[in-house]
C-alpha cells in the first residue's frame, strides 16, 4: 500500500521510462506510479504494460489518443487518482526525462507530510537550488518567466513555472479542476495560483534540476505564448 501517487506524462519516452519506474520503485518511500501517455509512437506505453506484471497494484498506465497537452495529462490523472480504492493522500507531478531527481520525491512529501505544506514545489530558485547542463538563453528564459509571473500575480513563489509538485489530497478536492483552463507553463502557474487563492499554504524545496540526456525537449513556442498571455488573464480574470 501506498498514499503517494506519482503522475507522469509520457510522449515518445521509451529512453527515459523503463529506468525511471525501476529507479521510483527501488525508492525506500512506497510510490505508486500512473503513467498517462498521449499515444506515443515509439512504443512507450508498451514499455510500460511489459513492466506491470512486476509491479502489481503499484504501477497503472492510462492512454490517451495523441498530443492532448501537458495540462490535461496531469488533470487526468488527478481525476483518476481521487478515485482509487487506495486513498491517496500525496499526489506528484513528475518529468520522465531525469531532470527531476526521483529520489527528491520523498523531500517533496516530508514537507506536506510533516512539514507546514500543503503543496510542496520542487524549486530551481530557491537557496540550494539550481540548474545543470541548461544553455544561457534558456536559463534567461525561465529565471525571466517566474520573475514576470511574481510580477503580475503577486506570488511569494520563487519558482511558480516549476512543474515537480507535490499536491496533498485536500487541495485537489477543493479545486474545480474543470475550471483549470492552460495546458503548458501557464497550467503549472495556474495550479498554483488556484491553490494559494484557496488559501492553502505553498512551500518550495530546493532542487538540482539537470536538462534531459535523453529524448526530445517539448518546449515549443506556442507554450511560452500561453504562459506569458496565461499570467495576465490569471491576474484579471
Amino acid at each position: 500500500m501506498s498514499d503517494s501517487l506519482v503522475i507522469i506524462p509520457t510522449y515518445n519516452e521509451r529512453e527515459n521510462i523503463g529506468r525511471m519506474v525501476e529507479t521510483v520503485f527501488g525508492l525506500s518511500q512506497p510510490f505508486h506510479l500512473l503513467i498517462v501517455d498521449d499515444g506515443s509512437p515509439d512504443g512507450t506505453a508498451d514499455i510500460i504494460r511489459e513492466l506491470q506484471p512486476r509491479y502489481p497494484g503499484k504501477l497503472h498506465l492510462l492512454e490517451r489518443s495523441g498530443k492532448l497537452g501537458l495540462g490535461t495529462a496531469y488533470l487526468d490523472g488527478f481525476r483518476w487518482g481521487l478515485k482509487q480504492a487506495d486513498n491517496y493522500q500525496y499526489f506528484f507531478e513528475m518529468d520522465a526525462d531525469f531532470s527531476h531527481t526521483p529520489a527528491d520525491l520523498i523531500r517533496l512529501r516530508d514537507a506536506c507530510h510533516d512539514g507546514p505544506g500543503d503543496v510542496a514545489v520542487g524549486s530551481r530558485y530557491v537557496k540550494g537550488g539550481s540548474v545543470e547542463n541548461w544553455p544561457m538563453d534558456r536559463i534567461i528564459l525561465s529565471y525571466g518567466a517566474s520573475l514576470y509571473t511574481r510580477m503580475v500575480t503577486w506570488m511569494p513563489i520563487k519558482d511558480p513555472t516549476a512543474g515537480f509538485m507535490c499536491y496533498s489530497r485536500p487541495v485537489l478536492e477543493a479545486m474545480d479542476l474543470d475550471k483549470i483552463r492552460f495546458i503548458g507553463y501557464a497550467f503549472q502557474i495556474e495550479m498554483k495560483y488556484t491553490a494559494r487563492k484557496l488559501g492553502y499554504r505553498i512551500v518550495e524545496v530546493p532542487i538540482i534540476f539537470t536538462d534531459r540526456i535523453a529524448g526530445k525537449s517539448k518546449m515549443h513556442k506556442s507554450i511560452i505564448r500561453e504562459a506569458v498571455l496565461g499570467v495576465l488573464s490569471l491576474r484579471f480574470r
